[in-house]
């Protein structure tokens, strides 16, 4: 498995947000939002100026990619934990689990290298959520291949939507910038398709779940509610009162 590597803590979100290179998107996820792509400025509009992000905005934003890299941390301590009890008793799903580690190691990178460029301060409960994810992980692990897989179906359920919301909000913030005449930063589109594209293989995995029985295990309802329900809890943790109004 890849080494997860923490970001420095800092002090300040930076207006600029430069994420890393878009990827095709998945075509197969069944909670893809109705977020129509922005759109590209067109010549006439080069002229126009940039407006700076509120205070409330870089707030807004900042949590964002926080509560990001402490889920997507999350999610690569309970592929860590999972993998080898599900892989020596199902080998044949050896390439799938590290398939699904890589994407959400290769997610906390993107985040993990966001906060640090733009000095966001990461979460303070890195040793709760390592707790937490881990020991999720093995327990339902421990319970079999089918309630590990209701275990990925639950968090990217909660994960497709926390993504969803987020895209919307950023969306929100564009189309005020254009109706006011501003002109739109390239980062802060590539951010929204960085953004779409973490959202569409996490709903990639959910996929993967079900295929492989997340749904016969037993009882499904309990443990997929309950896990959703931590989930939730876990992300207003991190967001709070921090709302894009």
């Amino acid at each position: 498995m890849a080494s997860i590597r923490l970001a420095r803590p800092a002090s300040s979100f930076c207006s600029r947000l430069i994420p890393s290179a878009s990827r095709p998107l998945s075509t197969s996820a069944v909670l893809r939002a109705s977020t129509s792509p922005t759109t590209e400025s067109s010549s006439s509009d080069s002229a126009k100026k940039l407006k700076p992000l509120t205070q409330e905005q870089r707030d807004y934003l900042s949590s964002a990619l926080r509560v990001n890299q402490a889920g997507e941390l999350a999610a690569t301590l309970i592929y860590s934990a999972q993998s080898p009890l599900i892989v020596r008793k199902h080998p044949h799903l050896r390439p799938l689990m590290a398939h699904m580690y890589d994407q959400e190691a290769a997610h906390f990178s993107t985040f993990n290298n966001l906060i640090h460029k733009h000095r966001v301060r990461p979460t303070a409960l890195y040793p709760l959520w390592s707790v937490l994810a881990s020991g999720l992980g093995w327990s339902t692990a421990i319970m079999g291949r089918e309630a590990a897989m209701a275990c990925t179906e639950a968090v990217e359920t909660e994960i497709g939507n926390h993504y969803n919301e987020q895209i919307r909000s950023i969306l929100e913030m564009i189309a005020e910038w254009e109706a006011q005449g501003y002109d739109v930063s390239g980062e802060i589109k590539q951010l929204v398709d960085t953004l779409r594209r973490i959202r569409d293989e996490e709903l990639e995995h959910l996929d993967h779940a079900v295929e492989n029985d997340a749904r016969k295990a037993e009882p499904h309802w309990l443990l997929t509610n309950v896990i959703r329900a931590g989930c939730r809890g876990a992300i207003w943790e991190y967001v709070g009162e921090t709302k894009l109004k």
